[in-house]
């Protein structure tokens, strides 16, 4: 399996100079990373200079995280979708600029006993940062491992006291044009929207991040908070959340809402079920060029999640 309980992996050993991806060809680049560590409640005011952004400190090394060799910053920024800024692989990091990603406030309520509207520095008090090496499968077929630095949502979860009636758990992401220029299109109904079910929400694996390789998240990447959820499909952990709301009912995401027979709510990666346009069966680890590697179940998690879906049928339930 890919998440043991092994010795702590130094952010040094992993780093590197290596190739990155371009839409449609790798480039060769080179990247020198230099990392440190992390905590919450310098999150808003770290003032040490980083070699791409703000560097964190205080971050804690996670038992949760894979002994797999992580992506670099640049495969990981340069390469992704956040069809906030448009639908190109590149055009995160090319129009993400534009995001203002502090100062920064959650809206969170439904099923809870303490609503709110939070700035995201009280989010984060009093929160363990730590660093979760994660595998990302997107559903398109490409693979990442990915260095993450968050906290499990649970953790937030708890304090906003969910009632009886909290089933189910809604994302938000920011829908604001004059930052956003892919809003201007029309491919999905905005503002982009995801959802879990409740103990997948408080499932420890789940975290909101708020940094990468040691440092705040980059724009591209969702900053300056997003969901993770590695056992699901990349499309499944929204970006740039301004909205938490627990509620009674399942809610539709926006993939669902486009395409509900190609992208169902539960987005768990399963190898045994295919795309309507494309198999499933196997993936690209990025930056190879070729799907020479087997579809995990759970993405590799099966040992971590499967029981949270006992008895259900995997295939109609996509």
């Amino acid at each position: 399996m890919l998440i043991k309980r092994a010795p702590d992996i130094r952010s040094s050993e992993i780093s590197g100079k290596t190739t990155y991806l371009n839409r449609r060809e790798f480039i060769r680049a080179a990247g020198v990373l230099t990392v440190g560590s992390a905590a919450a409640e310098t999150l808003a005011t770290a003032q040490q200079p980083a070699p791409h952004g703000r560097k964190l400190e205080h971050l804690q090394k996670s038992s949760y995280s894979t002994t797999e060799k992580p992506n670099t910053w640049q495969q990981i920024t340069t390469y992704n979708n956040f069809f906030e800024f448009g639908a190109d692989k590149t055009d995160g990091a090319t129009y993400a600029k534009s995001l203002r990603p502090s100062p920064w406030s959650i809206a969170i309520d439904g099923e809870v006993a303490k609503p709110a509207v939070w700035p995201l520095e009280d989010v984060l008090k009093g929160k363990t940062l730590e660093e979760r090496i994660y595998r990302h499968r997107c559903v398109e077929g490409w693979s990442m491992v990915i260095p993450w630095v968050g906290f499990p949502l649970r953790d937030l979860l708890a304090e906003l006291q969910p009632t009886s009636r909290a089933r189910f758990v809604e994302f938000t992401t920011l829908n604001d044009p004059t930052q956003m220029p892919g809003l201007r299109t029309s491919y999905l109904r905005w503002p982009y929207t995801e959802g879990l079910r409740l103990d997948e929400a408080m499932h420890p694996l789940t975290i909101l991040a708020v940094g990468l390789y040691d440092e705040a998240l980059p724009n591209q990447d969702g900053a300056p908070v997003r969901l993770v959820v590695p056992w699901k499909y990349g499309f499944k952990s929204i970006k740039s959340i301004v909205k938490i709301r627990l509620v009674e009912q399942q809610p539709s995401g926006s993939w669902q809402r486009a395409a509900p027979q190609e992208y169902g709510f539960y987005a768990n990666v399963n190898p045994k079920v295919d795309h309507p346009r494309w198999s499933q069966a196997r993936e690209v680890r990025l930056p190879g060029l070729f799907r020479n590697r087997p579809t995990e179940l759970f993405n590799g998690y099966a040992d971590q999640v499967a029981s949270l879906y006992s008895g259900m049928d995997l295939k109609r339930n996509f």
